[in-house]
């Protein structure tokens, strides 16, 4: 059975702020196979690397990501919400992100924040500065809106794409591959064998979030599901460590 792939979503987010250069760093020191992280685009049109369409819960400034420039964002503090020792963190360009990640020997998550604010062209900006840092052999693209899988296809149709959903579907396997996604992307409570089964059936990719129970851990890697996405990666590696052990035995 091939290995369960190690996530960390957002970064390694339990110990660091979300999204940030320090969360992404403890990841790839916690040995995760790779890393999860969401893109939004700025007024001038800069990919950035926050979970929230609004500014107000992760950083100290209020309003819409899209109504600010990349440098005015920038300024802002996107730590202390968590920890003060991080007040000096900052937003994060997907450019700056991809400058240190193509150096590294992991995979890439990037989701695609387009189901509350639709940006304009954001998949194709994202696409070219994965294709200028050479990262696209080892990165996935997902998201909750469809029309931005359809999108990115058109793009490329070789990119893999995932139909990210936290919504129980009557053939949900079926309409993921009606995207041409290669993958589906589930809430931790849908994932059952009936599904696994279907998704190998079909050649589907199957990846779950957010697993940060021991129990949803073990359960995942019991039935051998492609990847799991984590807010503790330094825990799922050691689960996993134990379930492979355990199957040894």
């Amino acid at each position: 059975m091939a290995k369960t792939m190690i996530f960390a979503h957002r970064g390694a987010s339990k110990l660091a702020p979300e999204n940030t250069m320090p969360a992404f760093e403890l990841a790839q020191a916690s040995g995760a196979d790779g890393i999860e992280t969401d893109v939004q685009l700025t007024k001038d049109q800069i990919p950035v690397l926050i979970h929230d369409e609004n500014l107000r819960r992760t950083t100290n400034g209020t309003g819409f990501v899209q109504d600010y420039t990349y440098a005015e964002l920038e300024s802002l503090d996107a730590g202390s919400w968590f920890s003060s020792e991080f007040s000096d963190v900052s937003i994060v360009s997907l450019d700056a992100f991809l400058r240190w990640f193509k150096h590294q020997s992991m995979f890439l998550n990037i989701e695609l924040k387009t189901n509350v604010i639709e940006y304009k062209d954001i998949e194709s900006i994202v696409y070219e500065l994965l294709k200028q840092h050479h990262v696209l052999d080892r990165t996935v693209i997902s998201s909750f809106n469809p029309r931005s899988l359809i999108r990115m296809k058109k793009i490329n149709p070789s990119v893999p794409t995932a139909f990210l959903t936290s919504t129980k579907m009557i053939n949900l396997v079926d309409y993921a591959k009606s995207l041409n996604a290669n993958a589906l992307h589930v809430k931790h409570r849908l994932l059952d064998k009936r599904l696994v089964k279907q998704c190998k059936e079909k050649k589907i990719k199957l990846r779950i979030y957010t697993v940060n129970r021991p129990s949803m851990m073990k359960k995942c890697y019991k039935l051998g599901v492609d990847a799991i996405f984590t807010d503790v990666p330094h825990e799922a590696i050691e689960q996993r460590m134990l379930a492979e052990k355990h199957r040894k035995d």
